[in-house]
């Protein structure tokens, strides 16, 4: 067979070569009618293919004995051919509703908590990236809180911010980049964009809950040439697909510490070629301190159409919309006086969210398929609060006072009000093509991303009011504001390919090429001009980004990997323009740039153990970040280089295939998930900044935990350990005597969580568990600005109780 591909930097000529043809036809073991969609992988963890509708897939291979059959709905298969045989009929187990917990539970330790991605999944390549993919259902704690300490525990190096909002928000980091609102990774759900803006404003305001998904999907930095130029790479939140049944019914409702109730309800099915699931979560609660209540309301719809067995197509929309009332901030001071005290009442924070996407899929044939997923977003934030008392000379200051009230009772200081809105869309285009160099399989992915954005953001005097009112007011006798427009445009072209060398060896190199038009339009007051000034920017910038991926295999239960990408990050909204008491701009700002490099080892000794080591480095040039004028006044400016290096591991030992192999009645695993990571500012003009070490970098980051079943009960344990961290660049050092500077470091903090399940009947079971068993007193962030200024405490010992009904 003679194949031509064309690539901006590959013009590769393949001739065909003998192998053996063979044709496997996959069948459901209790019904015997055909199974789609399972994965064929050989010995060597290559995927070969998946099964069309009529359960076939026909594969040329070359003296390869040993598959794997995979679906989520069946058991793994594992079957050994003769060398002649030419079609082959291989029979799955379903895993039944009728199933007990303990064959459940079997499964689970077999496929582990978290795994790497395969080489090759859709029109994905992962091969040679340090990849990451939690397994959901066999995550136990709070999933109705969206705990991100129990859901990402075997994540490794991930650095999170604890808030007792109910999940509404998913502040996570890694490797020296800021956790706030996971804004240093490229976020998705079902691999479209869901964040504000993904280069203007990448912020995630909004994040999919816990119970509707079936898997979250981490890449490094390497996941820049795929997705985009973030330096923390990728998550994905991957939704639970339309069950087979024309219907199902789950409901999970929850009830938890802080009079906060949750609950999600969802339907699917499928109905010949028509595929459907919907959900829809609600969320209200006090929070342990006063002034943090929330509500919260989220939908979602799936509609699928099948119209053969090469082309499909799927439309979903996302509604999200929730309140918060925030408490602000404490002194170190005060927080060890009393963590779950609040000084602040008129803070809160409003945001709706809507989400489009359409997505075509179509296989031209075995070797070649195409996926167009087009997306828009709709969207505003709103905040109203005090953040500083008008007229101080250092907002470095933390003073509690500004609900302070005159002689006639009445609110002395104007609350603050910003609103900004985001309309967006995007259209994606991923090409894959596998076909042959010689005799070896090689893979092609192209891909075109252009993406639009007019969003805009207004500032000014909000009413002096206790509620949630995001009106503004006479700007005239309040002109402390700002109005702008940020008309944004993006184009980028990506490929990969790989390579594979030999059967254990692969290279996969990359590129991605940029084009950014970052614009901002408008005028803000100047106090000192008594007048608005115009204030427009336009940042243009086109690039192209390379990196190569290495993958080494030389058994099933050993690979090395490796991986260098360059990364970029623009400059955001904020960096642009901000009227803040708290900040500054440098008007001189840039993008940032740099690159990241891994190399590890991974893989699995059958049931028993899993395991991933890598060592890994990140070099971040123009690090944008804050330091303090010759006024006291914060500046954002371009920092310098930091250089931060580090290792990371994860461990799942199986006890019981270990040591109770033949006791199909209990269930018992344990894991380790260790990072040690080390940075300094290698370079900066700013005094007193070079030879620090990176803010938001904790030395020690330990995540450890059992877990123990017996039949249908299972208890898990999980402990946390987090060292010292800096949260400012001068490295200022904690100081629990600080009654007003909201600078200083984090202090190391430790937490042990509990839970426990047991299923009933196949449609009932129950969940509890107990979040900071030891009722350790500890925080995780200061803020400078929202939702501040201060330490902003975590949640003490807290319970919540699951019951799930599905039928």
């Amino acid at each position: 067979m003679k194949l031509k591909v064309f690539s901006l930097f590959f013009f590769l000529f393949a001739s065909a070569v003998f192998a053996q043809e063979i044709t496997f036809k996959v069948y459901n073991e209790t019904s015997l009618l055909p199974v789609a969609n399972v994965k064929v992988i050989t010995a060597k963890s290559k995927l070969l293919g998946v099964t069309n509708a009529k359960g076939t897939l026909t594969v040329n291979i070359e003296a390869e004995t040993h598959f794997f059959f995979q679906n989520e709905d069946y058991k793994i298969s594992e079957v050994f051919i003769q060398p002649a045989s030419n079609s082959i009929e291989v029979y799955l187990i379903p895993i039944s509703e009728a199933l007990s917990e303990v064959v459940i539970r079997t499964k689970k330790q077999q496929d582990y908590t978290v795994t790497a991605l395969a080489p090759v999944e859709g029109t994905h390549i992962y091969a040679g990236k340090k990849s990451e993919v939690v397994h959901l259902d066999l995550i136990d704690g709070n999933k109705a809180a969206n705990n991100a300490r129990q859901i990402f525990s075997k994540v490794a190096g991930l650095n999170i911010y604890d808030a007792n909002d109910g999940g509404l928000q998913l502040n996570i980091g890694g490797r020296g980049l800021d956790p706030n609102r996971t804004a240093n990774f490229n976020t998705r759900q079902n691999d479209y964009d869901i964040s504000a803006d993904v280069l203007g404003y990448p912020e995630s305001y909004y994040t999919p809950p816990t119970e509707a998904l079936s898997q979250i999907q981490v890449i490094r930095g390497a996941a820049s040439l795929q997705y985009g130029t973030q330096f923390g790479g990728l998550v994905n939140f991957k939704f639970r697909k339309p069950s087979l049944d024309p219907f199902e019914f789950i409901t999970r409702n929850t009830v938890s510490s802080f009079n906060s109730f949750s609950n999600f309800t969802s339907v699917s099915g499928t109905l010949n070629k028509f595929s459907y699931y919907t959900f829809y979560n609600g969320k209200k609660g006090d929070g342990f301190r006063p002034n943090s209540d929330y509500e919260s309301h989220n939908a979602f719809a799936h509609l699928g159409y099948k119209f053969n067995e090469k082309t499909s197509i799927a439309f979903e929309y996302t509604y999200f919309d929730y309140l918060a009332h925030q408490p602000g901030g404490l002194s170190d001071v005060q927080f060890l006086e009393n963590p779950e005290q609040s000084y602040l009442k008129r803070n809160w924070f409003d945001v709706n969210w809507n989400l489009f996407n359409l997505k075509l899929e179509h296989e031209f044939n075995a070797n070649n398929k195409v996926t167009v997923s087009l997306f828009a977003l709709e969207a505003a934030r709103k905040a109203i609060g005090f953040r500083g008392v008008p007229g101080a000379t250092n907002p470095r200051i933390f003073n509690p006072n500004g609900d302070a009230v005159n002689e006639f009772g009445e609110y002395e200081y104007q609350r603050d009000l910003l609103i900004d809105e985001f309309s967006n869309w995007g259209a994606e285009v991923r090409f894959l093509s596998n076909y042959k160099i010689g005799n070896k399989d090689a893979y092609l992915l192209l891909g075109s991303k252009i993406y639009n954005a007019d969003n805009s953001s207004q500032q000014g005097p909000g009413s002096k009011n206790t509620n949630a009112d995001f009106n503004f007011i006479d700007a005239a006798q309040y002109p402390n504001q700002n109005n702008f427009d940020y008309p944004n445009f993006n184009a980028s072209f990506f490929g990969e390919h790989i390579f594979n060398v030999t059967n254990n060896l692969s290279i996969t190199p990359g590129f991605r090429f940029e084009h950014i038009n970052t614009k901002s339009k408008g005028s803000y007051y100047d106090v000192n001009l008594d007048d608005f000034v115009p204030d427009n920017n336009s940042f243009v910038r086109n690039f192209v980004l390379f990196g190569v991926g290495v993958s080494y295999k030389p058994k099933p239960y050993f690979e090395l990997y490796s991986n260098i990408s360059q990364n970029y990050r623009s400059v955001t909204f904020s960096n642009i323009r901000t009227v803040n008491p708290s900040f500054i701009i440098d008007p001189n700002i840039t993008d940032e740039e740099g690159y990241t490099f891994d190399v590890g080892v991974r893989g699995k000794f059958k049931k028993t153990l899993s395991y991933d080591v890598n060592a890994f480095s990140l070099l971040y040039d123009n690090r944008i970040g804050q330091v303090l004028n010759n006024r006291a006044q914060w500046v954002r400016k371009n920092i310098g280089t930091a250089f931060i290096y580090g290792l990371e591991s994860l461990i799942q030992w199986n006890i019981k295939e270990t040591f109770f192999k033949n006791n199909e009645a209990i269930s018992f695993n344990a894991f380790s998930n260790l990072a040690l990571t080390t940075s300094e500012y290698t370079k900066s003009e700013e005094s007193g900044v070079e030879g620090n070490e990176v803010e938001f970098i904790p030395a020690v980051n330990l995540k450890a935990g059992v877990n123990f079943g017996y039949k249908n009960a299972v208890m898990a344990i999980q402990y946390t350990a987090i060292s010292e961290q800096y949260t400012d660049v001068t490295n200022s050092p904690y100081n629990p005597n600080n009654a007003t500077d909201v600078i200083g470091a984090i202090p190391s903090y430790d937490i042990l969580d509990v839970s426990l399940s047991y299923r009933f009947t196949d449609s009932l079971k129950l969940e509890t568990g107990i979040n900071n068993i030891l009722d350790n007193t500890y925080f995780t962030r200061r803020a400078t600005g929202y939702p501040g200024p201060g330490i902003i405490p975590s949640a003490p010992l807290n319970w919540y109780t699951t019951l799930q009904v599905k039928f």
